[in-house]
């Protein structure tokens, strides 16, 4: 599990105590939260199962972790650009809500995931899926930003985050970049 904030914390701790039968894990950074209101200790998540945040018809971005804030930024950067963006807090890296990850793919021209890990993480989990039920074959642009494959110095978290690309104007540049490339035809002269 992955929480997006305090409160989804609290309720991951509160459904974790009822996790008996496999390993459990909670993925949250250092620093502080973005200060929303904490749920009753008996306050619980469906175990596997995201939640929409937002919805829209263009882009989907499926976020894992502490980041959702700057996606829902970069929502409001794309929506100045005329992009419809649906935001989707996935919470669990395993097991992947599915159902949710693939009527999203369906509905999108572009998904792409957020996360704090590094390259072979949830993203990598998230393609594989989406590999194996075809959706690739229909047409869907897929791209995952991740930690980069670097050290990077000990900092304040938001440095930190921005040098490692994932502030929401980084998540909203590369949307727009792959929705609004323009193919390059390269003429070849005898």
């Amino acid at each position: 599990m992955a929480a997006s904030d305090e409160a989804e914390l609290v309720k991951m701790i509160n459904t974790s105590v009822d996790i008996n039968d496999r390993p459990s894990a909670i993925r949250y950074p250092r620093g502080t939260g973005v200060g929303v209101d904490l749920p009753s200790i008996d306050e619980k998540i469906e175990i596997g199962k995201g939640r929409i945040i937002q919805n829209g018809t263009q882009v989907c971005i499926l976020n894992l972790g502490t980041r959702l804030e700057e996606c829902k930024l970069a929502a409001e950067e794309l929506k100045a650009k005329g992009v419809s963006t649906t935001v989707i807090d996935a919470r669990f890296a395993k097991p992947l809500d599915e159902e949710l990850i693939l009527k999203s793919a369906k509905q999108h021209e572009l998904m792409i995931t957020v996360e704090e890990g590094s390259i072979g993480g949830f993203g990598s989990h998230v393609k594989n899926l989406l590999a194996e039920k075809g959706v690739f074959d229909k047409g869907l642009k897929f791209r995952s930003m991740t930690l980069p494959d670097e050290f990077i110095e000990q900092d304040d978290p938001k440095k930190m985050y921005d040098k490692a690309g994932l502030n929401s104007s980084q998540i909203s540049n590369k949307i727009s970049d792959i929705l609004f490339q323009k193919e390059t035809i390269r003429v070849v002269k005898n």
